[in-house]
């Protein structure tokens, strides 16, 4: 007897970066799709608020930039679309200090050139071994003023990783070059004005199962909005989504593709965010990011965005464990913490300035659509990614995200190209069928 006829050729679990991408590309390859989508908006991670406690001005609570602008898919889109991008590293000054004193022109130039050192070692020690933490090269570099400066960046801030457990060849497959572009308006608006239109996408609507076993590869996903049926799944959940069991899977996920969900666990980026309540600016220019050197082990970086866009506040980003523990201990922490990482540099007249303001602290730990800000990979698991993006049920289920793009992890454009990935395999599969 033929197949009952499915609801749809392809569902999508998720209107992230990913599951618009995924969207996208099969109405483009002329694929029926429908995107279930657990919160009540698109854009995952990319979400651009008004807060009141800044003023309500637009506020990016997650993703930030278009990241490696001249490789990055959405630029074109949003070019083609009209919208007005910002040159962030060209709006953007920067204040790199040394204890309390700012830096000097020889110790910037040094700290310039730093970063090439860095790489250079990496490069030297990935020749003789098949992985190791991102600390080796620190530790390869015991007498460079800077390298645990660019560690501090490049595990904790960047990677929100550790780096005495972060993937050093991850790292740098994945570590990101060109220039930042952001939306004028900010990228979570972006995404929900352009990226979603003209797709088939049911918001509140959370997969709590998946069953893969049907003739010929179909699938049904079960919702609070119902079964759906469909002969290819594309899932485009986080890996702490995917840990935490979030959507049953019947049968169960493999036990190869567990291992790389183990692999690739949720780092924590918080942004606190300190809204000043007088006239001070610390001396400093209006769009001023401000870092100090790492002197040592254990010291965290803890990069600040002042008065961005000639605003009234300062926002630090917090990456890596002491987010987690900040996040447990609640907002007057976190606060505290920032401030006592710009007292280090401008003394008590932070304490003053920002006695009365407004504070943000933002909590993706807690959102449990995705659990965390994005995937890195442990030290001897480099390959994760690229095991994880590897297609089930010949084609007919995939997992895409941000998690198995290696090259762009941790990116919407990563995102994005991984859910076009996935999309093209589950066409191939039901062209087969």
């Amino acid at each position: 007897m033929p197949d009952t006829p499915a609801d749809t050729d392809v569902v999508v679990i998720g209107a992230g970066l990913a599951g618009l991408g995924a969207a996208t590309a099969l109405r483009r390859l002329g694929v029926g799709c429908v995107v279930l989508e657990a919160a009540n908006r698109i854009g995952g991670r990319a979400w651009t608020a008004y807060p009141e406690q800044l003023g309500g001005v637009w506020f990016d609570m997650g993703a930030v930039w278009l990241h490696s602008a001249e490789q990055n898919p959405l630029v074109p889109i949003a070019r083609a679309a009209g919208e007005t991008l910002l040159r962030s590293d060209e709006l953007r000054r920067e204040r790199l200090f040394v204890g309390t004193r700012e830096a000097t022109p020889a110790e910037y130039a040094d700290y310039r050139d730093a970063w090439t050192r860095y790489e250079t070692a990496t490069d030297g020690l990935l020749r003789r071994l098949p992985d190791a933490p991102l600390a080796a090269v620190a530790d390869h570099l015991p007498d460079d003023p800077w390298a645990l400066t660019v560690e501090g960046w490049e595990g904790p801030v960047i990677c929100v990783a550790e780096a005495e457990e972060f993937s050093l060849r991850d790292w740098r497959r994945n570590a990101l070059e060109g220039s930042n572009l952001v939306p004028q308006g900010g990228i979570g608006a972006f995404v929900a004005r352009r990226l979603g239109e003209g797709l088939d996408i049911r918001l509140n609507a959370p997969a709590t199962r998946l069953r893969w076993s049907g003739p010929g590869g179909r699938v049904s996903v079960e919702s609070p909005a119902g079964t759906m049926t469909a002969g290819a799944a594309i899932v485009t959940v986080s890996t702490g989504v995917l840990a935490a069991e979030t959507i049953a899977f019947d049968p169960p996920l493999p036990p190869e593709v567990r291992q790389c969900v183990d692999a690739l666990p949720m780092g924590l980026a918080m942004k606190v965010v300190l809204r000043a309540d007088g006239p001070d600016r610390l001396d400093l220019p209006m769009h001023c990011s401000v870092e100090r050197q790492v002197a040592r082990r254990g010291d965290r970086l803890v990069p600040f965005q002042c008065w961005p866009y000639g605003r009234d506040y300062v926002h630090g980003w917090i990456g890596g464990a002491p987010a987690w523990e900040l996040a447990r201990a609640g907002d007057d922490a976190a606060r505290d913490f920032a401030l006592e990482r710009l007292r280090t540099i401008f003394g008590g007249r932070v304490d003053r300035l920002f006695r009365g303001g407004g504070r943000l602290v933002t909590h993706w730990e807690a959102d449990p659509w995705i659990r965390g800000a994005y995937s890195w990979v442990r030290a001897g698991e480099a390959d994760a990614r690229t095991r994880l993006a590897q297609p089930l049920s010949d084609g007919h289920l995939l997992l895409a995200g941000e998690a198995c793009h290696d090259g762009l992890a941790g990116t919407l454009a990563g995102a994005w190209l991984s859910g076009e990935q996935a999309a093209e395999t589950a066409a191939r599969a039901l062209r087969r069928r």
